[in-house]
């Protein structure tokens, strides 16, 4: 009597699976050795759709004739920075945390003479200048510094120049008032058919550079660290290692505001922070 066959328990690849997985590694260590971009602790899936995305934008088939064509042009990966780069942002993106730090932190924050803020991983600054208009209706902006920083050169360009398309703006305007909106949006900008322009005096108390949250080291001690929906793409060991940089960089009493999907909990910072709202992802420094 044959013996049974037992069904295997392990997932089947196909071949261009299995090669890929062999592919992508090589890929991150190139980037690494090459350019000193370290996206190795980057979470699996999220980075293989990024690569897909920049293979079908490079017109190749295969992860290897990426690397190869990475390697050799720089323009390549410029490109590629900005296929892996977070560019998704909006103005008051999650209206409840923005009135949750205009309710639970501002208050706290009323006493200190000078403000440092990181914003890290700003994209295009759209957030940025949403905490401006937080600061300046809550008379904080006039004594703040915001430091705006993101590892892509493209997006801090865009911030800077304070220019965003006018189509989301109704939208905006909404999200504006349910975040505890003082006045009207619309006085915040400039607007021509197409596009707005931030108000200067918006522009002028922030400070756009490159840092890579990976690689880079703490640069400065700050009242405040936003850090949004970013770690979301991290794996656990590079999530520590950026929670490790922002609790270094942040003074005792500090705040911490992380995105919707973002929490300290069962990390090794949660007892060194308080929950200054429950459901809400603001912290406040405490050791």
């Amino acid at each position: 009597m044959p013996t049974p066959v037992k069904e295997s328990r392990h997932v089947h690849l196909t071949a261009t699976e299995a090669i890929e997985n062999v592919e992508l590694p090589l890929l991150l260590e190139a980037v690494y050795q090459r350019y000193g971009y370290d996206f190795r602790d980057y979470a699996p899936a999220s980075f293989k759709r990024r690569v897909h995305r920049a293979m079908n934008e490079e017109g190749l088939d295969t992860v290897s004739a990426l690397q190869d064509r990475i390697l050799h042009d720089p323009a390549c990966m410029v490109r590629f920075l900005d296929v892996l780069s977070v560019d998704f942002s909006a103005f008051f993106r999650d209206p409840a945390f923005y009135k949750t730090f205009r309710d639970q932190a501002v208050p706290l924050l009323r006493s200190a003479p000078r403000l440092r803020i990181w914003h890290a991983g700003c994209a295009a600054g759209e957030e940025v200048y949403s905490l401006a208009i937080v600061l300046h209706e809550e008379g904080l902006l006039e004594r703040s510094r915001i430091y705006a920083t993101d590892i892509n050169e493209k997006l801090l360009a865009l911030g800077r120049e304070a220019i965003f398309p006018i189509k989301h703006m109704r939208e905006y305007t909404t999200s504006y008032h349910q975040a505890g909106g003082r006045g009207e949006f619309s006085e915040y900008f400039t607007a021509s058919p197409e596009r707005v322009i931030m108000r200067d005096f918006l522009r002028q108390p922030i400070v756009w550079a490159a840092h890579n949250l990976v690689s880079d080291a703490s640069f400065n001690e700050f009242d405040v660290v936003l850090c949004r929906n970013v770690m979301i793409y991290f794996n656990r060991r590079l999530q520590d290692r950026v929670l490790q940089l922002i609790y270094d960089s942040l003074a005792i009493g500090g705040f911490l505001g992380l995105g919707r999907g973002e929490s300290l909990q069962c990390t090794a910072f949660e007892a060194r922070y308080a929950t200054l709202l429950p459901g809400q992802r603001l912290y406040r420094k405490t050791a």
